[in-house]
């Protein structure tokens, strides 16, 4: 008996302006999606450097066979996601309040907003999209941490070919 997920295409092949050319499927990239779900996971155990790591080899991987696709939007879609993810796994190790506030201010938040943040009662996702989040944990800190820039990626791939 066949399974049915052996006939889904990987790649879909578009017309446009003219042009012939692919992207992922609809189906790759929901695996993609869900792949890094679960190495973001809140509960995963691992050192931050660990959990980066394997994010880093699954999109360098993904990215090297579907590069040939046209996807740019997908992966500055999937940027964003990942590093609100990472953000929300930053905030939820930190723990404690005393913890947050320490952090905050150690990444340039002055007091007021560290103490409002650090003591918020908001959950993790909801608080990691805040924008003093966004200014203690910025795209380049992430970078610097260890995390591939994966639009740079693309665009390294997409123009070899």
């Amino acid at each position: 008996m066949w399974c049915k997920k052996r006939h889904i295409s990987r790649v879909q092949y578009t017309k446009l302006n003219g042009k012939v050319g692919c992207r992922p499927s609809k189906a790759a990239k929901q695996r993609f999606k869900d792949k890094i779900r679960k190495l973001t996971s809140r509960k995963r155990a691992g050192t931050f450097e660990e959990i980066v790591k394997r994010i880093n080899q699954t999109t360098v991987g993904w990215i090297n066979y579907y590069g040939i696709a046209n996807m740019k939007a997908f992966i500055k879609e999937i940027q964003g996601w990942l590093n609100h993810c990472l953000r929300q796994l930053i905030w939820k190790r930190w723990k404690q309040p005393k913890t947050r506030y320490t952090k905050l201010r150690q990444y340039g938040i002055d007091h007021d907003d560290a103490m409002k943040t650090a003591h918020s009662r908001k959950g993790y996702w909801r608080l990691s999209r805040s924008e003093i989040i966004h200014r203690a944990l910025t795209n380049e800190k992430l970078t610097k941490w260890g995390l591939k820039d994966l639009t740079k990626l693309y665009e390294l791939r997409y123009l070899r070919d």
